[in-house]
């Protein structure tokens, strides 16, 4: 088989993966939860915990989607900053926020405890700091939402402690922590089926239902019935519309260097740039070296073919800070940026009472996925929960300002125009081996891959959620739309939501 060109984040490399074999019969369960990340594993786990019946499905092998690709950061200093929140959501909505972030790091702090998890958890504390001590007073102003966020111990610091790297004024983020993702969730997911939840690795799902014939169906045909149904797969695949005119998906890219063992203080550190950097430590290979894990360099999903400059930016920035030796992994993943900087989490909008949704990460899916499964638990159980109301899915989501209104439709619009613009090519015969690009053919448009002996696969380059035009990812060969961030392999197989289709297969030819 050909490689995908996906490269191997650090925890794919360090960590066993559980193997779950594919639904091959219809079956039932109390809730049925689609997504095997830490949304969906963390909502199975606390609900077998309640005494439920759940299942799980996944199209690929667990843990493999978004959750793997994770740079963890265990944090409650908002990615959006406090000082927007409290513009957004006011004083008690930012409060809100910083306290439910903080419990699902105490959450998870607590399941590692009671379940003996092995997963290098460790607190630490966290550091925010301006590019070349900008002195417009932004750390100040944001200590002060921080701290009437209720986080009274944030303090302003004459530096990061950082050897080597003077980063002039930041604030100290007490009580934030890191872990290794994978561990834990694999933990987790041992202890769901000794609780006697389901899990199934490879099950596709191209149907889901609410009501009182609430159920999902396979591609294979297959049926799980149940009395509540959880979407957790990153950008929801049940619905084509409402969700998705609320947020926006975007690429982000990771490098991990090794560096010497002890030569960097473990903590959680972040810029104010923008896009911004965020930096963390793992332990490495071995006794010697630690790896230092440095993200960023975000840009919208299917609206740049540059990851290779993106990466480049990336070892650049932290070269000139920071003591390293060479690359050791590097990745890149995708997350959902809301439009009001929160989450989406609890009853789906416009459908039925018993259909769950979890999305609109916003850079901090490890504590975002665990409140997931803190806030549906509760809605499944029927108990109150402090935070619904903050992260409900059919809150009326504002816009930041009128000029960000007006950048983001025309740039939908844009989107939809290529539909009357030329190709990347004319020819298909002009497209590089190991390369993609979209072709015009007659009035439509051609996703055309030409893999590394020069045959050429063809499919439609119309997404078939909402009917964007793909365009090539040369970094991680796939097809990704610019519309709501749905993304394809090089074949056109679906690779991740909204879509629950393959782009439509034209022909086979083969290159002279």
């Amino acid at each position: 088989m050909e490689h995908s060109g996906i490269t191997q984040s650090v925890w794919q490399a360090t960590a066993a993966r559980p193997d779950f074999s594919p639904l091959t019969q219809d079956t039932s369960a109390d809730v049925v939860i689609v997504g095997a990340g830490i949304a969906g594993l963390t909502t199975a786990y606390l609900l077998c915990r309640e005494g439920k019946s759940v299942a799980v499905v996944d199209s690929g092998p667990i843990l493999s989607g978004e959750t793997e690709r994770t740079t963890a950061h265990l944090a409650n200093a908002m990615d959006d900053r406090f000082v927007e929140l409290e513009r957004m959501h006011g004083v008690d909505g930012a409060r809100l926020a910083a306290e439910s972030h903080g419990a699902a790091i105490d959450r998870i702090e607590r399941i590692i405890r009671e379940e003996g998890i092995e997963c290098d958890f460790k607190r630490v504390d966290g550091y925010l700091f301006t590019p070349d001590r900008d002195p417009s007073g932004l750390l100040e102003e944001e200590k002060a939402a921080a701290q009437r966020a209720g986080l009274s111990d944030v303090e302003l610091v004459a530096s990061a402690p950082l050897p080597g790297f003077n980063t002039g004024p930041a604030l100290r983020f007490p009580n934030q922590a890191q872990f290794h993702p994978l561990r834990y969730l694999a933990a987790l997911a041992k202890a769901i089926t000794r609780d006697g939840g389901k899990i199934y690795a490879h099950t596709h799902i191209v149907e889901t239902k609410g009501g009182d014939d609430a159920h999902v169906r396979t591609s294979s045909g297959r049926m799980i019935t149940a009395d509540a149904v959880v979407i957790a797969t990153n950008s929801p695949i049940n619905d084509r519309v409402t969700i998705h005119t609320k947020q926006t998906a975007y690429r982000t890219y990771v490098v991990a260097f090794r560096i010497k063992r002890g030569s960097v203080p473990a903590a959680l550190y972040w810029d104010t740039l923008d896009p911004y950097h965020y930096v963390r430590l793992t332990e490495g290979e071995d006794a010697d070296h630690d790896l230092l894990i440095v993200g960023g360099e975000d840009h919208r999903t299917g609206q740049a073919d540059d990851g290779e400059e993106r990466f480049n930016r990336l070892e650049e920035w932290t070269r000139e800070r920071f003591s390293t030796k060479a690359v050791a992994f590097r990745w890149s993943g995708q997350v959902q940026e809301p439009v009001d900087c929160l989450g989406f989490i609890g009853r789906n909008p416009l459908d039925r009472e018993n259909v769950y949704v979890a999305t609109g990460d916003s850079g901090q899916g490890m504590t975002h996925g665990t409140l997931a499964g803190i806030i549906i638990t509760d809605l499944i159980a029927g108990r109150e929960n402090p935070w619904k109301r903050l992260y409900e899915p059919a809150r009326s989501s504002g816009v930041r300002d009128l000029g960000e209104f007006v950048k983001d439709g025309a740039n939908m619009a844009l989107q939809y125009a290529k539909w009357l613009m030329p190709g990347d090519t004319d020819n298909e015969m002009d497209v590089p081996r190991g390369s993609g690009a979209v072709i015009r053919q007659g009035a439509g448009k051609i996703a055309v891959y030409c893999d590394e002996e020069g045959h050429l696969h063809e499919c439609s380059a119309v997404c078939p959620h909402l009917g964007g035009i793909v365009s090539w990812n040369g970094t991680e060969k796939t097809w990704d739309c610019p519309v709501h961030g749905s993304r394809f392999d090089h074949f056109g197989n679906v690779i991740s939501g909204p879509a629950k289709e393959n782009l439509e297969p034209v022909h086979v030819a083969a290159k002279g």
